[in-house]
């Protein structure tokens, strides 16, 4: 019986302490990352290269089992950008291609697949026509 409280009450310390551990890492790599990432665009790097280094230190300060999506990330660099204002108040404007349109990119791509379809379906029928014409029809011969 005292080793089942025992289990229980080291299952209870570990729950509190394992969020308390990983989320201070994370609002020191998203810190930092919200940094490289306004650093480099104040400085006048585009937006791609400036995302991708912030978003590979984020992934790097990680660590553990699980990989940082894109969007995680992202949403970390603009909670420290919102939370330390006075700090990254020239950041602001930059945070917009952070988060892009996300309508208009599934738009974007059921357009892009629609045209593929289409034209495999074109190749298809001029396939199968091909086919056809080269084949002599003699409507007598059976």
């Amino acid at each position: 019986m005292e080793r089942l409280e025992q289990k229980k009450i080291i299952f209870l310390i570990l729950g509190v302490l394992t969020p308390l551990i990983f989320t201070t890492s994370k609002v020191s790599a998203g810190s930092f990352g919200a940094e490289i990432f306004c650093s480099m665009r104040d400085s006048g790097n585009d937006h791609r290269s400036s995302w991708e280094a912030a978003y590979t230190y984020i992934k790097k300060q990680k660590g553990g089992i699980f990989k940082v999506s894109p969007k995680q990330a992202a949403s970390q660099i603009t909670e420290t950008v919102i939370r330390e204002r006075e700090k990254f108040s020239y950041c602001i404007e930059y945070l917009d291609k952070l988060h892009p349109d996300r309508k208009l990119q599934r738009e974007l791509e059921k357009e892009r697949k629609r045209k593929e379809k289409e034209s495999r379906d074109k190749e298809n029928i001029d396939e199968t026509n091909e086919q056809f014409s080269e084949a002599t029809l003699d409507r007598y011969s059976y």
